[in-house]
């Protein structure tokens, strides 16, 4: 469907809004976004100048029409507060559509953002449709989510074209959490708006589940089906890719449904599909989880009579098949034929083999495979140092267990789970005095932290010890951060808590220490958020951390163990798992409510007017940690989201009043801050103290003066993020 509109300088012609472009896409135009070419749109057409009633006013609208693309929001939002006496809804909508027609659609979303506000505002389908849509084709979608919402909260149906263009929109963002979103608005489009997407879109959006790494992947396989189910029963064309793709995610489960393999395998073949390379590595990897050495074989067999090279993961899946029905030996063989084959060793093999062979506790030859991983140079070497250890405690091989411990922490970075297993060896040949040294190590570290399982052996040997005061201690600590007690220690902690006269205590009343206050101040300052629930007055922080940052990798687990107590029992660490989440968070309390009143107004991020008062050398270091950078030039930046100019010179000043001179760089509701030269230096002395040891090298300005002022004048080089 076509707008009717004119120009601001054709006063006296009409013209035609096509759906935009996307010339500019290095990569052309996607599919689905071509698809939605050809979905209706409703009608809506807007008055010519030349039919509004007087001359003034036919002049101050294009006049407007003329000023509103060239001005920033600020300077936009005290324009059209200027207009409030005489500007009309008509008047203002002519406008938002002269902004689509020239492909300003920000502009457009700010006119219309502003008009909405008003007392005379009356809610329009067709406008508030169409600004959608030319946002999402321009890949807006927050700003299009934000008009889908208020069309959804209007009780009214978003359009077809909305849902489809908010899906591709989603799918094309580079943004952790958006292809969940664009499950939801697919679901939504089925379930709610009853509309049966396009092929593209179901294909769309399958490829972009099955896109991440396996074990991101997996947890996908019901929106998967979902979307297979959808193409079967609407009578579209299945692809090849959209099957392998399904069988790919079924082989990733923890629990293995052979049987919907099968019958997906059989279809392919009644379609006249040729299982490719892809297929067969996922049914292989399906045997390798289930111990099916028979049909192992049989696919083993049909991935050497494809004639392609079998990559070393095929291999991997045969060797792990052989160790589930315990003939861990003809593993090795199948690793040594690899290699004899001149396949290259990939570390996914390594570490494979040497889980195997610790396990069957093959003593020389796991230290031989190790010796010869070390010598490829490859990593990380982490996991099967853990394999290591571990199969010296179970042999009880206690030296070399402590040597290896040596050798693992000067290669690698510390690991809390070998920080374990040694503490639990040294317990075992009684000595308590190195266990909790090592104990106290990981809590001022700052970088390894404890977890349960840390404080349960440690617990254990306080107890075979008889240091009742110091188990007490201990058992205030897991109480205060809500760990589980290991239930063979239960009835000793009563008997001396009865010695004492005192009573397993009750739950704590959760209560943030200072140092907790501070840290998350510095974290949502570098971009944690919190929700509200203000009927309740409750709220929860919710921390997410970039799975593609080295600092987040470090960080997420710091603060996952300082905020323990304060986490949902969804996000706790269960069954010795110690890998940490890159997205957890708090359950919701009234204790976060000053933070939210500081740093969210009516739902979005501001700046405390009492800032000045906040930034200590600690919140500056978990502002840094958590949302900053150091450029390739050795500079410092902090990246600060949300808050007025105003709330940001505010800040500045801050910085101004400690001597510390920085350079802004705005760009909409994110700001820059940037420190060079001696301020960098200067800036990093109060924050050292407070930045977790195995970071400050990552972190630490380099020292020297560098221009800063290239950078900061069109926008960080983000591929430079730590």
């Amino acid at each position: 469907m076509q707008v009717m509109l004119v120009s601001a300088g054709e006063l006296s012609t009409s013209a035609t809004i096509p759906l935009a472009d996307d010339d500019d896409d290095d990569d052309g135009e996607d599919e689905a976004l071509r698809d939605a070419r050809a979905l209706d749109s409703p009608h809506y057409e807007v008055k010519e100048l030349s039919e509004l009633p007087e001359q003034w006013r036919r002049a101050k609208v294009a006049w407007l029409c003329k000023e509103v693309p060239s001005h920033r929001q600020a300077t936009l939002l005290r324009l059209l507060n200027a207009q409030r006496k005489w500007v009309t809804q008509e008047d203002l909508s002519y406008v938002a559509v002269h902004c689509m027609r020239i492909r300003e659609n920000e502009a457009g979303f700010r006119v219309y953002k502003w008009m909405s506000q008003q007392h005379w505002f009356q809610f329009d389908f067709a406008l508030a449709t169409r600004l959608a849509d030319y946002l999402g084709k321009d890949r807006k979608f927050s700003k299009c989510r934000e008009i889908f919402d208020e069309i959804v909260n209007r009780e009214r149906v978003p359009s077809e074209s909305t849902f489809h263009i908010l899906i591709v929109a989603y799918l094309s963002a580079p943004i952790e959490g958006c292809v969940e979103e664009a499950c939801t608005m697919y679901n939504s489009m089925i379930q709610i708006g009853g509309y049966s997407p396009r092929l593209s879109l179901h294909n769309s959006l399958f490829r972009a589940l099955v896109r991440k790494p396996g074990g991101g992947s997996k947890h996908y396989l019901k929106q998967a089906e979902f979307i297979f189910h959808n193409l079967v029963t609407t009578n579209l064309e299945i692809q090849k890719d959209i099957y392998s793709g399904l069988i790919w995610l079924h082989s990733y489960q923890d629990v293995i449904d052979r049987g919907r393999i099968t019958e997906l395998r059989e279809e392919m073949k009644q379609r006249g599909l040729e299982e490719s390379v892809d297929v067969l590595l996922s049914v292989l990897r399906a045997c390798s989880k289930e111990g099916d050495v028979e049909e192992a074989e049989i696919t083993w067999l049909k991935l050497l009579d494809t004639g392609y090279s079998l990559p070393s993961q095929a291999f991997v899946y045969r060797m792990e098949v052989y160790a589930k029905i315990g003939e861990p030996m003809k593993s090795l063989e199948i690793f040594k034929g690899m290699q004899e084959a001149g396949i290259p060793t990939s570390v996914v093999a390594y570490h494979k083999i040497i889980e195997l062979m610790s396990k069957a506790q093959e003593l020389k030859i796991t230290e031989a495979l190790m010796d010869e991983f070390i010598g490829s140079g490859k990593k990380p070497l982490m996991p099967s140092y853990i394999d290591l250890m571990n199969m010296y405690f179970n042999l009880g091989l206690h030296d070399r267990l402590e040597s290896t411990f040596s050798e693992c922490i000067s290669r690698c970075r510390p690991n809390r789970t070998i920080y374990n297993i040694y503490m639990d060896s040294l317990i075992r040949v009684g000595n308590l005095e190195k266990a909790e040294q090592i104990f106290n190590e990981m809590i001022t570290g700052g970088t390894v932290n404890t977890n349960a399982r840390s404080c349960n052996i440690i617990l254990g040997g306080y107890l075979t010890s008889k240091e009742f005061v110091k188990a007490e201690k201990i058992y205030d600590m897991m109480h205060q951060k809500k760990y589980d007690i290991d239930p063979q220690f239960l009835d000793e902690i009563e008997y001396i808590l009865r010695l004492n006269k005192k009573m397993m205590k009750k739950p704590v009343k959760l209560k943030l220490d200072e140092e907790q206050r501070e840290i998350l101040m510095g974290l949502l300052l570098g971009g944690v958020r919190i929700e509200s629930d203000e009927q309740k007055k409750i709220h929860a922080v919710f921390f997410e951390f970039r799975e593609d940052s080295d600092v987040h990798s470090v960080l997420k687990t710091h603060i996952h163990e300082r905020y323990h107590e304060w986490l949902t029992s969804f996000c706790m660490l269960r069954d010795g798992n110690d890998e940490v989440p890159y997205r957890f968070s708090t359950v919701a309390h009234s204790n976060f409510g000053i933070f939210a009143d500081q740093f969210y107004r009516s739902g979005r991020p501001s700046i405390p007017k009492l800032i000045h008062r906040w930034l200590s050398p600690r919140v500056l270091a978990y502002w840094y940690m958590q949302g900053g950078l150091r450029t390739s030039s050795g500079d410092i930046v902090l990246k600060l989201k949300g808050g007025s100019r105003e709330d940001l010179e505010r800040v500045v000043r801050t910085f101004q009043m400690r001597s510390l001179n920085c350079k802004v760089k705005r760009k909409g509701r994110i700001s820059w801050i940037g420190f060079q030269g001696e301020a960098a230096n200067r800036i990093w002395e109060l924050m050292e103290p407070y930045v977790l040891e195995d970071l400050k090298d990552v972190l630490k300005p380099e020292g020297q003066k560098m221009v800063l002022e290239e950078k900061l004048n069109d926008s960080i080089q983000l591929n430079h993020v730590v």
